[in-house]
């Protein structure tokens, strides 16, 4: 199954790539370009695909539980201040995605989307210190009675030319859907109270969706 958001992309790369082959077929005389335009082309098509792929994930909803967010590699746990929503220390715990990831960005809590916000921004290298701050970025508090509030935070990488934001303020949401997608490799931030107890290590491979972060009971 693929997100929505790819849609056109695969539509618009498909057709490229078939017009692309058929100039070669008509043009170019020698076997093996012609092949090696053909593997070329199947080989990118495929790496769109394998993008924009959008797996059902089981999400075992309970409210007390805080789920990744994302597909990635835990790249941050530590205390910070967080200055846009809390203003105030928070822990972060930071999920960087390749471009291989499945990028579907989800509600790692479900309740009432309190806040989201986008910011217009810098494209520095996702890892960097300052991404969360100045790079292009979504940032999203969602609320239930027994998690308080989760903050998290899409954040565009040097790659990443478009974050895609669902989630309304004022909407219920469910833990684990779809909340967004970050195009072309990024990562996302989670801010949780200080004294949380954390179920992940640093460089741990997470799965959206499935993977519990922290539980807040």
């Amino acid at each position: 199954m693929f997100h929505k958001e790819g849609y056109k992309i695969m539509i618009f790369t498909a057709i490229l790539l078939i017009v692309v082959n058929i100039i070669s077929y008509l043009n170019v005389n020698v076997y093996w370009v012609k092949f090696s335009i053909l593997a070329v082309s199947i080989l990118l098509f495929l790496l769109i695909l394998q993008f924009f792929r959008n797996p059902k994930r089981p999400t075992q909803l309970n409210d007390a539980t805080v789920v990744s967010p994302v597909d990635g590699k835990v790249v941050v746990i530590e205390e910070v201040m967080e200055n846009e929503y809390f203003k105030d220390k928070r822990l972060q715990v930071s999920i960087f995605m390749s471009p291989i990831n499945v990028h579907v960005t989800r509600h790692p809590i479900g309740g009432l989307v309190k806040f989201s916000k986008y910011h217009p921004g810098k494209f520095l290298v996702a890892w960097h210190p300052k991404s969360s701050e100045e790079n292009e970025r979504t940032t999203v508090v969602v609320e239930n009675n027994v998690a308080g509030e989760v903050l998290y935070r899409q954040i565009a990488g040097a790659l990443a030319k478009r974050i895609v934001n669902y989630a309304e303020e004022g909407q219920e949401v469910i833990q684990g859907s779809d909340s967004g997608f970050i195009k072309f490799g990024s990562r996302v931030d989670v801010f949780l109270p200080i004294g949380t107890k954390i179920n992940v290590k640093l460089n741990e491979k997470l799965k959206g969706g499935v993977s519990i972060i922290a539980n807040l009971d």
